[in-house]
């Protein structure tokens, strides 16, 4: 029988379980997967606490991305058995096998393997719809980009460089920084070398940053108002450091703006930016232009030890559960 991790009580990834589950037939229009990998990513742990802005009803499957074969098909279009498949959700992702419909599935690059995919459209999707849809980042400016060896970051930083930004990568380890580097970063910030917003000034000759992209927040976001060029965007991706609080004077003074970045809700209310996103990271990734870095991979009954991975911010980029 097929498993999946469940949430039957909210609280830590020591609360999940692991169980096994009757598999559902098809209605018309759906398919089945096979799935061979899941991402981990923070809004999984943070749904599994009850602290996430979507509270799914008890019991649910955590996760939002996997990969995996198409085993079963019943009348869905543009779906074959064979076929090797990313799988979108909003959560249910933890789990050896999974019902689906067409606009879920997104074809696996050629160039990546299962957990590959199943790591890549949430940190790049975010990325992408930060930096083009959000930020609107032009060839020639500065990206400062925090948390640069988280998954989000990562992206960022590849992608910022593919758009032709001067990026700069900050993190909290040389060993992040080194990723990052590799990753296409111009230059690093170690948090607890230097002050990154002294470093920043002292790279642009005291211009500042023209885009801020901030999944850290607290004092890092507050800080990063003091390192920003004129008409900055600084954009709010989450915050894992805490909630920062914008001074209106460094805003209104440089003319800057401070953007939320929610790349999945821009999409439910958009679906054409969706399709856009989902076009430009696919030829990318067959280009070999972008991929994701992971640092873990994960037997699907080790759910909480990689999820513990990311809270102890011990993952650079991302983690992976794999499940066959």
């Amino acid at each position: 029988m097929p498993k999946a991790v469940v949430c039957r009580e909210l609280g830590p990834p020591e609360r999940l379980q692991l169980e096994s589950f009757a598999s559902a037939p098809l209605k018309p229009g759906e398919a089945r997967v096979a799935i061979r990998a899941a991402g981990i990513n923070f809004p999984d742990i943070l749904m599994a606490a009850g602290e996430y802005q979507l509270k799914p009803p008890l019991p649910f499957t955590p996760g939002s991305e996997a990969a995996g074969d198409v085993v079963e098909v019943n009348d869905a279009k543009g779906v074959a058995v064979g076929d090797k498949m990313i799988v979108k959700m909003r959560f249910g992702a933890y789990c050896d096998e999974t019902v689906a419909v067409p606009s879920q599935l997104v074809p696996l690059p050629s160039t990546f393997d299962y957990a590959e995919g199943a790591t890549f459209l949430a940190a790049h999707g975010t990325a992408h719809h930060a930096l083009i849809d959000r930020g609107q980042i032009k060839p020639g400016e500065v990206l400062l980009v925090h948390g640069a060896g988280g998954g989000v970051g990562l992206a960022a930083v590849e992608i910022g460089k593919l758009l032709g930004a001067t990026v700069i990568a900050a993190a909290s380890s040389e060993e992040k920084l080194a990723i990052a580097k590799k990753r296409g970063a111009d230059h690093l910030v170690l948090y607890e070398r230097e002050p990154f917003r002294d470093v920043v000034k002292r790279l642009t000759d005291g211009r500042g940053a023209d885009v801020v992209f901030d999944p850290v927040g607290g004092e890092v976001f507050e800080n990063s108002m003091r390192c920003i060029n004129w008409g900055a965007r600084i954009l709010v991706v989450g915050f894992t450091g805490g909630i920062g609080l914008a001074r209106t004077n460094l805003l209104m003074i440089k003319g800057a703006s401070v953007l939320g970045v929610r790349a999945g809700e821009a999409v439910r209310k958009n679906p054409a930016l969706g399709e856009v996103r989902i076009k430009a990271l696919s030829a990318w990734a067959e280009e070999g232009r972008v991929r994701p870095n992971i640092s873990h991979r994960l037997p699907l009954e080790d759910y909480a030890k990689a999820m513990r991975l990311l809270i102890e911010r011990r993952a650079i980029g991302r983690v992976a559960l794999i499940t066959r």
